[in-house]
């Protein structure tokens, strides 16, 4: 049982209760707030600290490399693929306008692709596809050179297997775990309570709002409830489009004399790494197993581990043979479905949901948050 304090103030009834404390969930709370200050607004999770994909991630700040803009213009449509680059371009520019660089060390060092040197797709089909998507980019980035062939820096980056390198020096990356804790203590401080360790089993309308059964033997009442779980919107929506995708990440231990510095895409995006100070975080190589990587499952499996260290040993660092161990591993789950735009709409009556993000979380969170704030509380 509890108390009538903890009733009158913990447990009241709210105003906004939002079921997930991942970057979604943190930032709609955070526009929420922006715009009533008054509302009361809570935030549920089940882990002990966020995870799903926003702590889990490889820290990427990006927002579409050459060939995956490419693949969903032709897939999506060109004006569904450049509203959501222009989602994500946005997304990367609220962040830096909230939070000072090195609080979350953010850094835009430039983001490369990579173009594998025995199916390498010739230059100039390379060089028509950036000089199309440059000169649609420009209203967005403000630049008429998103994109450019930076092939004169391949020998001083040292990789294996390439034979051309587009980079985006708009992109770059941060510290995700340091950018969750920022929010967290930003939405605090704004009235915002997070509740951890604790899920929503069942949701109902009642009289008086809408009922949130817990597994905790306590109940929720709230005027409006919104769902940012991602991947795992499925258990609470079982109708929704979404198809858990897990990405399996390693780091190396230190490396001396590190050659190369950003964030680099390779085979259409599947493999994807980073340095981490002088060390290398790689992840990917969901295309090994796509049947075994549509999972919620945290684990990492030989199959994928073995091809990302294959990856790593092969075009990452062939000059750096037996000068590393792999230090750390580990899986985040990402919400994939039929396309990649996110699901952002009323599934009931004041009831919402926020989600598939497609492994951009990152970038796309901030504007997903300032559009729920514009969808809830009429």
């Amino acid at each position: 049982m509890i108390s009538i304090w903890e009733r009158e103030t913990f447990f009241a009834p709210q105003d906004v209760i939002i079921a997930g404390s991942g970057f979604v969930g943190l930032w709609s709370a955070y526009y929420i707030k922006k715009k009533y200050p008054k509302a009361k607004v809570s935030i549920l999770d089940r882990g002990l600290i966020p995870t799903g994909a926003s702590t889990r991630n490889a820290g990427f700040a990006c927002f579409g490399s050459l060939t995956e803009v490419v693949y969903d213009a032709e897939t999506m449509g060109l004006e569904k693929t450049l509203a959501l680059v222009e989602l994500r371009y946005k997304g990367l520019e609220r962040i830096q306008n909230v939070f000072s660089s090195s609080k979350i060390d953010f850094e835009l060092c430039g983001g490369y692709e990579l173009f594998d040197a025995a199916h390498s797709m010739p230059v100039d089909k390379i060089n028509h596809y950036f000089s199309y998507l440059n000169s649609l980019l420009k209203e967005i980035t403000v630049s008429k050179k998103t994109y450019r062939l930076t092939d004169d820096k391949l020998e001083h980056f040292g990789f294996g297997n390439t034979a051309h390198m587009v980079e985006n020096r708009f992109e770059g990356y941060l510290h995700s775990g340091k950018l969750v804790q920022a929010l967290m203590r930003k939405v605090q401080a704004m009235g915002v309570q997070i509740f951890s360790s604790i899920e929503i089993k069942l949701f109902q309308t009642a009289i008086d709002g809408i009922e949130l059964t817990t597994d905790k033997n306590i109940s929720f009442t709230t005027k409006q409830l919104l769902i940012c779980t991602n991947a795992f919107a499925k258990e609470l929506l079982p109708e929704a489009d979404i198809v858990p995708a897990r990405g399996q990440v390693l780091v190396t231990s230190p490396i001396k004399d590190l050659p190369w510095k950003g964030t680099f895409h390779f085979d259409e995006g599947y493999y994807y790494f980073r340095n981490l100070g002088n060390r290398v975080l790689l992840g990917g190589a969901r295309n090994k197993d796509f049947e075994g990587e549509r999972t919620a499952a945290f684990n990492t499996t030989d199959t994928i581990q073995l091809a990302l260290e294959n990856f790593l040993q092969h075009v990452i660092l062939p000059n750096h043979k037996n000068s590393y161990t792999i230090e750390h591993r580990w899986s985040g789950i990402m919400a994939m479905g039929s396309e990649k735009s996110p699901i952002i709409k009323e599934v009931q009556p004041n009831i919402f949901c926020a989600v598939r993000m497609s492994g951009m979380g990152v970038a796309l969170a901030p504007v997903i948050g300032q559009k729920m704030s514009e969808l809830l509380l009429h």
